[in-house]
């Protein structure tokens, strides 16, 4: 109604395990959408042609089951800078994307949303207006975030009384939403492993603290502090430089 076409792409870009691929599934769950995943690396092939071909066989599917949502996770495996790839499949797929997204067929009803962990790897055509208007910051969980991770993946686990959420997110900067998913597992692996033991039975009765606290010794953070301050650094960059005024920054609360 007032004349504003709706963006084409959405790049979501952060740490490996923020929730990026989880972010896009849901926003396709939401808004009822025919949700169409792939995997960079799946797109390449070594025959000349194939790949291209591959890139319009997901748009042309995507425009027959509109509305639609494309999601391209691993997009810097195929949309690197132009030049850095010496076969020159990874132009030629790039050229395709840009095709497929500035194209004489209109992308009526469908949004393609891509992630990335290595936005600077990019083809920088590929985040000109038109093309991925909208650029979003999934960073590592903070406290409050981590806080509802750990309530997500303990809700089916059962928890003695001595166990302390707030604690756990306290310790746990640094950890991404799958390390805090993996730490919850190996507490409750130790509990069962340590009931077994003393009774050969596999029925835990309580996971305890001092179970997550050996699990979090076992588990480290998949990203330093460096890791962070980098991915920060590149996040105000690409808002500095962003020519459509769609940056963003979300903190996903779940895992």
């Amino acid at each position: 109604k007032m004349g504003i076409e709706p963006p084409k792409g959405i790049l979501l870009f952060g740490p490996p395990g923020t929730g990026k691929t989880l972010l896009a599934k849901a926003v396709a769950t939401e808004s009822g959408a025919n949700f169409i995943a792939v995997r960079g690396p799946e797109v390449l092939s070594k025959w000349v042609g194939e790949s291209e071909k591959a890139i319009r066989q997901i748009f042309r599917r995507a425009r027959m089951v509109a509305p639609a949502i494309v999601f391209f996770d691993e997009i810097d495996s195929i949309a690197a800078m132009r030049g850095s790839d010496p076969s020159g499949v990874i132009d030629r797929v790039v050229n395709q994307l840009l095709t497929e997204l500035d194209g004489m067929q209109p992308l009526r009803r469908v949004v393609v949303i891509a992630a990335t962990n290595r936005p600077d790897l990019l083809d920088p055509a590929l985040l000109r207006p038109g093309r991925f208007d909208k650029l979003i910051y999934v960073p590592p969980p903070d406290y409050k975030a981590r806080i509802e991770i750990f309530k997500v993946h303990t809700r089916k686990i059962p928890l003695a009384e001595d166990v302390d959420i707030n604690e756990l997110a306290k310790r746990t900067e640094g950890y991404t939403g799958a390390d805090i998913a993996a730490v919850c597992k190996e507490a409750a692996m130790l509990a069962l492993r340590e009931t077994f033991v003393k009774s050969s039975s596999l029925h835990v009765a309580k996971v305890e603290m001092r179970h997550f606290l050996e699990a979090l010794n076992k588990i480290s953070p998949s990203l330093s502090r460096s890791d962070i301050e980098m991915y920060d650094k590149l996040a105000k960059e690409l808002k500095r430089v962003s020519t459509s005024g769609g940056f963003r920054r979300v903190q996903l609360p779940y895992g």
